[in-house]
């Protein structure tokens, strides 16, 4: 596959995932230092990585966010809580995952999290 055509697919996946809002915004603050990394973002982990067929899109959404949790990027985790609507996980998964991840991440990162959780589910029900 030619990078521009890893670049689309990559585009189209980013936007079932993350949401059209969240990517035209991305879109929107390119600027000279981040164009080349989005570029390489969405080529690379929408177009290459998320469209391997062995794994559906929910269980990548799992995977990404107990990383997520085990790594304490407060960001990147509130994003892909978000997201994992798109790809089917309910919010009993998410509560799952994170008891799940006390175990191996660590008290303080699953508590991180479940704050991060209840923000994102009140950003829902307001809406």
């Amino acid at each position: 596959m030619q990078d521009e055509e890893r670049y689309q697919q990559g585009m189209e996946v980013r936007h079932a995932v993350l949401g059209d809002a969240h990517v035209e915004r991305t879109l929107e603050n390119l600027t000279p230092l981040n164009d080349e990394f989005q570029n390489f973002i969405t080529r690379y982990a929408w177009g290459e990585i998320w469209t391997r067929p062995a794994l559906e899109r929910h269980t990548r959404s799992m995977i990404t966010i107990a990383m997520l949790i085990a790594l304490n990027r407060e960001a990147e985790l509130k994003m892909h809580l978000r997201a994992a609507f798109n790809n089917g996980v309910t919010r009993e998964e998410l509560k799952e995952l994170i008891m799940h991840s006390a175990l191996y991440c660590g008290l303080p990162a699953a508590n991180a999290t479940m704050h991060l959780a209840q923000q994102v589910f009140d950003e829902q029900e307001s809406q």
